[in-house]
Order: structure tokens, then C-alpha cells, then sequence
């Protein structure tokens, strides 16, 4: 059986029956959240690297954009698909690829969901966080 792998470095946490949590940096002189996780210091302000802390963000947020991708050569993922940024409600911009064929809007509410990416003759089976659009009695 092939092992399945995270990301390096780590972007997320799953615990088993729970939804993906993203980590990011918060920093302790102005609050300002960033994502992914980085280690040089405030964007915002520029705090040196010792005021920032990680941080657990809650996968979800809303629909700021999206569009269809329909030729794509990488591997990984067949077209089409769809892309979009999230606004997370911890305040940072994510760009994902958005599971389901639901119909988009933009200020619709996202949640994070994680995939299982099989392997294949050239790559390892991987875990990766995409986002759904949340159902109405998750809002």
C-alpha cells in the first residue's frame, strides 16, 4: 500500500471525523493573519519573525471569486474543474479548487473539506484541502 503524505510544510491539521483546520501566523503586535504559515515576520506591519505565532484557522469563509478551468496539462486533476478564492472568516484570501457541481455564487459560504489524491505511476498518494459550498444548515 502506497503512503499517503501532507504537505511540506505543513499548511493543515485533520483529526479523524473532523473538518480540515488551516495553520497560519498570527502576529502579536497588530493581530494580522497570514496564510500559509511563513516565518520571515509581518506582511502587515513588519514585526520581526519572534511576534508572529502560529495560529489554527477554521476552514471555512466565503466565495470572493471563481472560474472554470478547462484545459489543464498538470497532473493531479482532469478538467474541468473550478478554482476560487475564499475569504476565510480569520481574514486571509486561500485559492483551492472547489469540490461538487453545485451552482457558485460569489458570497456564497465555503467550508474545507479534505481529498484523498490517489497515486499514480508519477506521484505518491497525497491528502490535500479543497472547499465545498457549505449546505444551508451549516450557515
Amino acid at each position: 500500500m502506497t503512503e499517503t503524505r501532507s504537505p511540506a510544510p505543513p499548511l493543515f491539521s485533520v483529526e479523524p471525523g473532523e473538518r480540515p483546520s488551516l495553520l497560519g501566523r498570527r502576529c502579536a503586535d497588530c493581530g494580522y493573519v497570514s496564510f500559509p504559515p511563513h516565518d520571515f515576520g509581518c506582511e502587515a506591519c513588519g514585526a520581526l519573525p519572534a511576534r508572529t505565532e502560529p495560529t489554527v484557522l477554521a476552514g471555512a469563509g466565503v466565495l470572493r471569486s471563481f472560474a472554470t478551468v478547462h484545459r489543464h496539462s498538470g497532473p493531479g486533476i482532469a478538467a474541468p474543474f473550478v478554482v476560487g478564492e475564499i475569504e476565510l472568516d480569520a481574514g486571509p484570501m486561500v485559492r483551492c479548487v472547489i469540490e461538487g457541481e453545485t451552482a457558485l455564487r460569489i458570497g456564497d459560504r465555503m467550508r474545507a473539506l479534505a481529498c484523498s489524491i490517489p497515486a499514480s505511476a508519477d506521484r505518491e498518494a497525497k491528502v490535500e484541502v479543497r472547499f465545498e459550498k457549505a449546505a444551508e444548515v451549516d450557515r
